[in-house]
């Protein structure tokens, strides 16, 4: 008897525990701590690994809140679609009030988390919040603007970890914002592309033109091509402490011609699977050019 009644308990935590994931979109969260990590190797002068922890744990928990809220705001609409329909609030599993208790909880401690590395980390991690919930959620059913307006709680973390090591910022963490600013056009768009039919039933508004058309794909060219260019202008000298080196700089831009070979591999075909292709070579990309980057410096 009581093993099972350990089972029974086992199981009960393992089920909170995968929700407590799926309200926290878990595995996001996860790439956005990689991403502010990356950013503090390259501003520290010195790597300290307690402020390296506090970075990730504040990380985790604005990212964390942000998709907490995101899903309490977008519940109903969670609901009429197939991809999120199974998720912990329309399913049942989690009631409004826990989901909230969980993002009140991670603001604070991801606030107070970062506030301990300095004042404008935190400053930045609450904008990001803030964007991210009240600004770019909202429009997700209003305007295909709001993938720009989300572009830009999307680009912090990066830039993040340099503030986070640095307590400032400049041109370095700037360019780092960028890079990541124009990285989720072709990202978001290749994954609205591939999820439209399902995000049309939640009324959401992903593409540029609203349609799977040449115009949109036309337009994922562009922005890949301008992270591209982005991605390698630390080798020109002109970004500060934020340097790259010229080979460094030409792994980076033949990682980006494969984006963009697949972004015009959708122009040509304009199916899901082109798409899907683009959105994988994506998220490749972002993650393989930062762990570049971080390399550079130390090698």
């Amino acid at each position: 008897m009581k093993t099972a009644v350990g089972s029974v308990k086992n199981t009960s935590l393992a089920l909170y525990f995968a929700d407590f994931k799926e309200i926290t979109k878990a595995r996001l969260a996860v790439s956005v701590v990689f991403s502010s990590i990356a950013g503090y190797f390259l501003g520290a002068i010195e790597i300290n690994f307690s402020a390296v922890l506090l970075l990730a744990f504040g990380g985790y928990c604005m990212v964390g809140a942000s998709n907490a809220y995101n899903q309490i705001i977008e519940k109903d609409l969670d609901a009429l679609m197939d991809r999120t329909k199974n998720r912990p609030i329309p399913a049942g599993r989690m009631s409004v009030g826990t989901a909230m208790t969980i993002a009140v909880v991670m603001t604070i401690m991801g606030i107070v988390a970062l506030y301990f590395l300095n004042p404008k980390t935190a400053m930045f991690g609450a904008i990001s919040i803030f964007l991210y919930t009240s600004v770019y959620t909202p429009l997700k059913t209003k305007t295909p603007l709001a993938v720009f307006v989300g572009a830009f709680p999307g680009a912090i973390p990066f830039m993040l970890g340099w503030v986070a090591a640095t307590d400032s910022f400049g041109i370095e963490p700037g360019t780092l914002f960028m890079i990541q600013f124009f990285w989720q056009f072709p990202h978001f768009w290749a994954l609205g592309w591939m999820l439209d039919e399902d995000y049309r039933k939640g009324g959401f508004k992903m593409l540029p033109t609203g349609k799977k058309d040449k115009g949109t794909a036309l337009q994922i060219i562009m922005y890949t091509i301008w992270m591209m260019i982005i991605s390698v202008i630390p080798v020109f000298g002109f970004t500060g402490r934020l340097k790259l080196s010229i080979v460094a700089a030409i792994i980076v831009f033949l990682m980006g011609t494969v984006m963009l070979f697949f972004a015009f591999r959708l122009y040509e075909k304009r199916d899901n699977v082109s798409a899907k292709k683009l959105m994988l070579a994506s998220v490749s990309y972002i993650t393989l050019m930062q762990m570049v980057y971080v390399m550079d410096k130390f090698i």
